[in-house]
This record gives C-alpha cells, structure tokens and sequence, in this order.
C-alpha cells in the first residue's frame, strides 16, 4: 500500500519539461516569458538617444514659443478666440516638438516585445479573473521567491543608478561649479549634455540588469510549466485521441476503401489467383498507365468477394499460383506492374483479349 502511494506521489511530481502543445496552450493564453525591465530599459534608452539627437531642435521650439509668448501674445486682447488661437497653436507646437520622442517609444515599445516573445495577440489576459484579488493568493505571492527576487532586482537597481550617478557628478563636479561664471546658455547646454551622459550610462545598466532578469524570468517560466510524467501522457492521449475511438476509425476507414476496390473489380481485364489464398484484378488502360496496374488485391475471405465480383461482371479469372503470390507480396493497390512481370502479365493478358475476340 505505501509503495503504491509512493508512485502515485512521483508519477504526480512536476519533473517533465512543458511540451510544445502546453507551451503554445499557455502563449495562447498571454503566458510567456518576459521581463518588463527589457522594456523599460530599451524605453528608456531610446528616448535618451532621441533627446540627444532632437535635442537642439526641442530647444529651439520651446524659445521661439517663449519669445511669441512674451512679445506677441501679451499685446493681444483676452476674448474667446484669441485664448483659443493660443493655447491649439502652442498644442501644435508641443505636439511636433514631442512627436518623435512619443514615436521612439512606440517603436521601443514594439521592438523589446517583439525581441522577447515575437507577434502575439489575444485577449484571454483582459477576461475577468476572481482569482487575481484572491487574498490568500496575493499574501503567498508577497511571501514568494519571486516576491524575494523582485525586491534584490529593485535592490540593485538602487544601486547601479546611485553609483553611476554619483561617479558622473564626481567628474564633472568641477565644470559645474564653473557654470556660476558663464552665460545660461553655455550653462544649459552643459547640463544638458551632462544629463544625456547620466541617463544613458544609468539605461546601459539597467539594460544589463533586465537581461539578467530576463534569464531569471524564462528559467522561472519553464520551471512553473513542468509538468508530471502522468500530464504527458494525458496529454499524448488527448492529442492522439481514446485507442477506441481509433480502432473504430480504422476500421470505417477500412471498410470504405474496401468498398471503393471492389467497385473497380468490374472494370478489371483479368484476375490473378492462387486460386484460393490469393485474387489480384489488374487493367491495362493507355490513358492513365504505360503498363498493367493493380485495381483490387486481398487474400482468403477477400479474395473470394473479388471472385464472385468479377464472375458476376464476367472479368475472366485465370489460375497462377506463383504470379498471384509475387504480385500481393509486391504491388499495392493503384501500382504499375514492374518490369520483372512485363512478360507474364503480358501473355495473360493477350490469352485474355483472345477469349473476348472468341466470344
């Protein structure tokens, strides 16, 4: 009795690595591995590189929408049209000077999804779900490994920002405390440059950090999709479907190929036999072959049916034990006669259009 429930524990033990059919099941259901912090480095580091690049052309947009501010708007008459003529042309302005840093992170965005987990679409997440505010649920995934991994990962972000922060100021500490004596211009475009460096340099750490998690997250993925030895075989099972069903299957399958045989033997030229063991109906038509093929074969049982078949349809039958036997052993249904039996195929097929000359 405790053998058995010792098997029955390990048969139910999740040792088995997920099948292909439990993975695309669980992708189907928005089930994948992947790491948010991929995304939110690969966010982060585009829109740096896009405010280095548009950065001088932002300036430029914010100063000319300060000077027309300043020197233009103020002289204007405050009624209904003019806030309205304000504040849709200073949307526009904002809308283009932001349009490529919102475009960036769209394409981030697709890019870091795309580079995790390929295409996928479905809507299974969305569905409501009473489990997700599950009290006793949501305590075990605060008390969790993963709750563990996701503080020593936050941790570490701390870290890395706070140490590469710091050094940058250190270097540059200097030329900062020189900013007090030159133009603001000069000052902010110091800063700014400073601010680039910082951001980037931060992101590459956070880059390297996420694929670190990334690893963690598809090891923890696989991990959580084992599956026992008795789900595989459930699985084959289902996928392979109950042997009974099959048999049957096999067996309408049988029959109807069978039936659709024994309709070509009435427009077979000859039937072969052992004379009882074995029946092999063959027809030699120009259209469809360059030699003699077989139409119906079978043995015993199903050699007497294609028989009575081509004796009710008048096929002429002819005995030859040896060509019966090598042609079943050889030939399926619907194969041209080789070359090793041209000449004795041939002879009984000319003794046969003989007889039908006679009669």
């Amino acid at each position: 009795m405790q053998l058995k429930l010792d098997l029955q524990f390990f048969a139910g033990e999740k040792t088995e690595k997920a099948t292909p059919k439990k993975k695309q099941d669980e992708r189907q259901k928005g089930k994948v591995a992947k790491s948010q912090d991929v995304n939110t480095a690969i966010l982060l580091l585009f829109s740096f590189i896009l405010l280095f690049v548009f950065g001088s052309y932002m300036r430029d947009t914010l100063t000319t929408l300060y000077e027309h501010t300043f020197t233009e708007f103020i002289h204007w008459e405050l009624t209904e049209n003019s806030i309205h003529q304000i504040f849709s042309g200073a949307a526009v302005e904002l809308a283009k000077m932001l349009a490529p840093i919102m475009l960036g992170a769209i394409i981030a965005g697709l890019v870091s999804n795309l580079t995790q987990i390929g295409f996928l679409f479905t809507a299974t997440p969305l569905k409501v779900d009473l489990k997700r505010i599950d009290p006793i649920q949501g305590a075990k995934r605060i008390f969790s490994a993963r709750a563990l991994v996701e503080l020593l990962k936050s941790l570490l972000k701390i870290v890395f920002i706070g140490v590469i922060t710091f050094t940058i100021i250190w270097i540059y500490k200097d030329e900062m405390m020189m900013q007090a004596f030159i133009n603001a211009e000069n000052a902010l475009a110091f800063f700014s440059r400073v601010t680039i460096i910082m951001g980037i340099s931060a992101t590459l750490a956070l880059l390297f950090l996420s694929i670190l998690d990334y690893v963690y997250q598809r090891y923890d993925f696989e991990k959580n999709l084992r599956m026992s030895k008795q789900d595989v075989k459930d699985e084959h099972k289902n996928m392979e479907g109950d042997p009974l069903i099959k048999s049957k299957i096999k067996a309408k399958q049988k029959q109807m190929a069978q039936r659709r045989m024994m309709s070509e033997v009435p427009t077979a030229d000859v039937v072969i036999t052992n004379p009882t063991h074995f029946a092999i109906a063959i027809k030699y038509d120009e259209e469809k072959a360059i030699a003699p093929y077989i139409v119906a074969r079978g043995t015993d049982h199903m050699a007497l049916r294609i028989k009575e078949i081509a004796k009710a349809h008048h096929v002429v039958t002819v005995e030859d034990r040896q060509l019966a036997r090598s042609l079943h052993n050889a030939l399926e249904i619907g194969d041209v006669i080789p070359e090793e039996f041209y000449q004795a195929v041939a002879e009984i097929l000319a003794y046969v259009y003989r007889l039908e000359k006679k009669v």
